[in-house]
């Protein structure tokens, strides 16, 4: 099969596509035909994609290959596994101790996968499983949130604050969210009621009484966000671990998670996708064969959505 490699650790400039040896399905693994893969930022500076454990430690397991988010079709089945089945249409999020999907074939652990939904092509399949698994994780399991509750989504323009702001809104949430001053409109066509430029010097004076933030935009927004919260209300970061000191001074709660695998949320999402409340964000599709370009294209300039590659028609 065709596939794209690193085989030293580094940036966009050690990716090769190259032939490499299809894998074969273990016990409680399914090796799925890749019709598309989509990219994360930073993914090759993560210890975790270089190694075989979430820490980063133990031996190196070059060469590998990257893209953990995929789109495609079960192409066979190892043992003990009953779904998905052969010829099946699956997507799903491998874990980053593995090879991703940058690739014609790849195995996984069956049950991390699940079926795709069916009003989407695998293109735009393929942008949702990081994105929206790390919106749904942070609304449901971390912030549990209720039908009517103001959620504040800081950066809702990026690439997991656009799932935020239609996760949230889907969930029966009113939505507020801040932005780049070029991306409040697109905001607003999520699903957001209030879309605020994130340079306004006081982001009080804009909304409060606030029941949960979401902060994908980093430390200093979260700065800006603690007086908006009601008391005991929640700050969930998935862009860097709140100060729980000022959570504290505030009377608020506050958590930091890494997105994971979830078979049950990525089947939750598949339907809301069928009902018309999400829709997939493509910035750009490539073939595989130019992979090393799109991982070139995330560390400069400025995006609106996924860089996917296609992979097979």
């Amino acid at each position: 099969m065709f596939a794209v490699r690193a085989h030293a650790r580094g940036g966009p400039d050690q990716l090769v596509y190259e032939q490499a040896p299809r894998p074969a399905p273990g016990p409680g693994e399914v090796l799925v035909a890749v019709k598309a893969a989509s990219m994360t930022p930073q993914e090759l500076t993560w210890p975790e994609t270089w190694t075989y454990t979430p820490d980063g430690s133990g031996p190196e397991r070059t060469p590998v290959t990257p893209s953990h988010e995929f789109s495609g079709v079960v192409a066979a089945t190892g043992a003990d596994v009953d779904s998905p089945a052969v010829g099946e249409a699956v997507y799903g999020l491998i874990p980053f101790t593995l090879n991703g999907a940058a690739a014609e074939y790849v195995v996984l652990p069956a049950d991390v996968v699940a079926a795709k939904p069916d009003t989407l092509d695998h293109d735009h399949t393929a942008a949702l499983p990081l994105a929206a698994l790390s919106a749904w994780e942070a609304l449901r399991e971390h912030a549990a949130v209720q039908p009517g509750q103001h959620v504040l989504v800081l950066g809702g323009g990026g690439g997991v604050g656009m799932y935020v702001v239609q996760l949230a809104s889907a969930l029966g949430a009113r939505v507020s969210a801040t932005a780049a001053a070029g991306d409040l409109e697109f905001v607003e066509g999520l699903g957001a009621e209030q879309a605020i430029d994130y340079k306004q010097p006081n982001l009080a004076d804009h909304v409060r009484d606030v029941d949960v933030v979401v902060d994908v935009a980093g430390a200093a927004a979260q700065a800006q966000a603690w007086p908006v919260l009601r008391p005991g209300g929640i700050l969930v970061a998935i862009a860097a671990p709140p100060e729980q000191q000022e959570a504290e001074r505030h009377g608020v709660r506050a958590t930091y998670f890494i997105v994971k695998p979830d078979r049950e949320a990525l089947r939750a999402i598949a339907e809301l996708v069928d009902a018309g409340k999400v829709r997939a964000v493509l910035d750009r599709v490539l073939p595989l064969a130019e992979t090393r370009s799109g991982y070139e294209a995330l560390e400069h300039g400025r995006r609106r959505g996924k860089i996917v590659i296609h992979v097979a028609d």
